[in-house]
C-alpha cells in the first residue's frame, strides 16, 4: 500500500511540513522536512521500516529544496525527487554516501504550457518504476519518470482531465484514475501493457461523480466515494464483481470528513474480511477510525502521538503501524491492534471473479440515508 501524509505542526523546532509517502512493500518511506537541526531547511529524509525498529537519513543536497518539490520511496532505498527548475520538471535519485547524499539526474520535462506541471503518482507496486501525470486543457499524459532506459518517457495520453491513482495489480500494469470528460467524473483503468488503453471501471449511475480511493490486488476490495446516494458518500465494492456497490451507514459521520488509507493485505478471495484504517478529520481534530466491510461497526481510536495524520500500513495477521513523528523520537512506529471483531475471516468466501476490470455500473445503491 502507500499513504500520503500532510501535517503541520507546532513551532517547537521539529518538523513543520511533512509529506510522507510509503512504497507499496512497506519497507521504505520518504518525506520532504525542514528543521532546525538541517539550518531550518528543507530536505528530503528517508525511513527505512522493514527493520528490527524504524530509522531515518536526511539526504540534504548542496542547497536547499523548494517546499513544493516532491519525494517518493523506491524500492531499492534511493529516494525520488521531483523539482520545479524554471519553466521544466526535473527528477533525480538520492541516495546516501556516507556523510553525504548522492544524486543520479534522470532529466527533465518541460510543460506543453507554463500552467502545467507533473505530479507523482503514488509508488508503483514493484516499486522500481515511477510515474507522473501532466493535465492538460483536453487531456492528460502519463510519464515514466523513473525506471526507464532514456530518462523521462510519455507512455499514454488519456482523453480528459485525470487525477487519482491508485494500482490495480501487482505488477504494475493496471492503473485507476479519476478522469474528468464531458462535466463527469468517473474512474477509468489504463492498461500500460497495452499502449495506454482506457477501461471504464467505476460508473454507478451517469449522473454520478465516482472516485476510487484504495484497492485491494490481494482480493479486489475498491473504496471509493461517490455522490450517487444524493450526497457524497463512502462506498465500497469488489473488482470484476456484478455485486452492487455498498455505502455503510457507519461509515458517514456528522461532520466529520472520513478517509481511508490502508487496506489489510493476504486476505485472498476474502474482501469482505479484510481491515481497513481511516483517517477521521473533524473540528474537534484528527482520531482513526477501523472497519471491515463485513461489519456494521466503525471502531473510533485515538491517535497515537505524532502520527503522521493518514498514512500507515497493515501486516497480514491485522496489526495497524502508524509512521510518528515527535521532538522526543523522531521516527517511530506506533503499533495498533485490529479490534477482535475485524480480523475475522468472513463466513462464506466469495468466489474468484474475473481479473480484468469490469465496470461497476448501474448498480443498486445498497446503505442509502
Amino acid at each position: 500500500m502507500t499513504a500520503l501524509a500532510i501535517e503541520t505542526a507546532a513551532g517547537d523546532g521539529a518538523v513543520r511540513h511533512t509529506e510522507f509517502t510509503i512504497t507499496a512493500d512497506g519497507s521504505y518511506a520518504a518525506r520532504l522536512v525542514r528543521g532546525e537541526g538541517a539550518g531550518d531547511r528543507w530536505f528530503p529524509e528517508r525511513w527505512t521500516l522493514d527493520g528490527p525498529e524504524p530509522y531515518a537519513v536526511p539526504l540534504p543536497g548542496n542547497q536547499p529544496e523548494e517546499p513544493d518539490a516532491s519525494v517518493l520511496p523506491m524500492a531499492d532505498g534511493r529516494v525520488l525527487i521531483h523539482r520545479r527548475v524554471a519553466d521544466r520538471d526535473a527528477f533525480a535519485l538520492l541516495y546516501p554516501t556516507g556523510p553525504g547524499t548522492g544524486e543520479l539526474a534522470l532529466g527533465a520535462v518541460t510543460p506543453d504550457t507554463p500552467e502545467q506541471h507533473l505530479a507523482l503518482l503514488p509508488p508503483s507496486p514493484g516499486g522500481s518504476c515511477a510515474y507522473a501525470l501532466a493535465v492538460g486543457p483536453d487531456s492528460t499524459a502519463l510519464w515514466l519518470v523513473a525506471g526507464g532506459s532514456f530518462g523521462p518517457e510519455r507512455v499514454a495520453v488519456v482523453k480528459g482531465r485525470c487525477s487519482g491513482g491508485v494500482w490495480l495489480d501487482r505488477t504494475g500494469r493496471l492503473l485507476a484514475l479519476d478522469r474528468e470528460l464531458d462535466g463527469r467524473t468517473k474512474t477509468v483503468a489504463v492498461d500500460l501493457e497495452r499502449g495506454g488503453e482506457v477501461t471504464p471501471l467505476l460508473q454507478i449511475t451517469e449522473e454520478s461523480e465516482d472516485r476510487l480511493l484504495l484497492a485491494d490486488p490481494d482480493t479486489g476490495l475498491l473504496l471509493l466515494r461517490s455522490d450517487a446516494p444524493g450526497h457524497h458518500r463512502l462506498g465500497w465494492g469488489v473488482l470484476g464483481s456484478t455485486l452492487p456497490v455498498r455505502f455503510p451507514e457507519c461509515l458517514r459521520l456528522p461532520d466529520a470528513a472520513v478517509t481511508p488509507f490502508a487496506v489489510q493485505p493476504g486476505q485472498v478471495l476474502m474482501p469482505e474480511s479484510c481491515a481497513v484504517a481511516l483517517r477521521i478529520d473533524a473540528a474537534a481534530g484528527t482520531w482513526l477510525g477501523v472497519w471491515r466491510p463485513a461489519g456494521r461497526r466503525l471502531h473510533q481510536l485515538a491517535a497515537p502521538e505524532g502520527w503522521l495524520a493518514g498514512s500507515g500500513l497493515w501486516t497480514r495477521d491485522g496489526v495497524l503501524r502508524l509512521p510518528c513523528s515527535t521532538e522526543a523520537a523522531p521516527c517511530s512506529v506506533a503499533r495498533v491492534a485490529a479490534p477482535p471483531d475485524l480480523p475475522r475471516p468472513a463466513p462464506v468466501p466469495p468466489k474468484p471473479q474475473a481479473p480484468r476490470p469490469v465496470p461497476l455500473a448501474q448498480s443498486p445503491l445498497t446503505g442509502r440515508a
